[in-house]
């Protein structure tokens, strides 16, 4: 089931945005609404749908930014939701106090009930709203329990008019997040080829599996793809370095537009600017190489043609 067309809205390309730089991070430096606004310019044109992750200060910002600049941007609007239960799969191995996870609840309900307040702030701007990211999955460091996850989704949809989602890795869709699929108005999955060591040239055919193995069981509900990317540099942790490049990103981005635009499918491309923050320390971590931008905003190969460097 084609989303767009359940929503009502054109077809267009979606990208993922993040705007923080060198120095910032979330709770610390946030971008500022010039740089902010100098990100979206950037953007605007090439990409009209913008997902991000989070309630915080850098989206409040952003939609300040395009509220007041008059900017051609629809926004799926996240809340970040935080662990509630320990996960003892979590490769790194992350653990809470009873009382923090106690503690985390209420916070998560303050985001649900924030993300209701700029949906309803910005019912013109915000297209859609995420109950979470990646709170479900086996390896998650943030894990929530679906029942809570159902408990949000109807929490937002009695507050706020906007269709309602959940972004997650596509492997709970197939099973355990059936009783979700129930309650939301369109699924949204993420799929990493280059996670899962898959070479450059099988990479879009292992997406088209993901997907399709979540939009054939599920043939009622519309799916859109909040997260799909290739990285450009790896410190060899998850992700052989030989596997990761400019040259890889672009084929990977360009097969995968190519591929959404002929199958109107809506897919967010992960990400738009690389994040310094993110990660380890280590200069080549891959969870600091996923932009089609560098840090400092100039074109990867991939852009290269779009982008003249400044």
């Amino acid at each position: 089931m084609n989303l767009t067309k359940k929503l009502n809205l054109p077809f267009a390309n979606a990208i993922c945005y993040s705007g923080f730089r060198e120095g910032q991070q979330p709770g610390g430096e946030y971008p500022t609404y010039n740089q902010i606004k100098e990100d979206l310019l950037i953007l605007q044109g090439e990409w009209k749908y913008l997902r991000l992750y989070d309630c915080d200060k850098h989206s409040e910002i952003v939609l300040d930014v395009i509220d007041k600049e008059k900017l051609d941007f629809k926004i799926m609007l996240g809340a970040y939701i935080v662990a509630e239960m320990n996960n003892f799969g979590c490769p790194w191995g992350v653990t809470y106090t009873e009382e923090q996870l106690e503690e985390n609840k209420k916070i998560n309900v303050r985001q649900i009930d924030k993300l209701i307040r700029l949906a309803n702030q910005y019912p013109d701007i915000i297209f859609s709203l995420s109950a979470g990211n990646e709170a479900c999955v086996d390896w998650t460091d943030h894990y929530v329990p679906v029942k809570s996850v159902i408990a949000y989704v109807k929490r937002i949809k009695k507050g706020a008019k906007q269709p309602v989602t959940f972004c997650e890795n596509y492997v709970p869709w197939l099973d355990k997040l059936k009783d979700l699929v129930k309650e939301i108005d369109f699924i949204s999955i993420h799929t990493y080829p280059v996670w899962e060591y898959k070479h450059i040239h099988d990479a879009l055919e292992y997406t088209k599996s993901n997907y399709y193995a979540v939009a054939n069981k599920y043939p009622e509900v519309p799916v859109a793809i909040t997260e799909a990317g290739w990285a450009t540099n790896s410190n060899g942790r998850g992700i052989d370095p030989s596997n990761v490049s400019e040259e890889n990103q672009e084929i990977y981005y360009h097969d995968l537009v190519n591929w959404s635009h002929e199958e109107q499918i809506l897919t967010f491309v992960f990400e738009a600017f690389d994040e310094p923050w993110k990660g380890s320390p280590e200069p080549l971590e891959p969870e600091k190489h996923w932009g089609l931008f560098k840090v400092d905003r100039t074109p990867k190969l991939v852009m290269s043609e779009l982008y003249s460097k400044q």
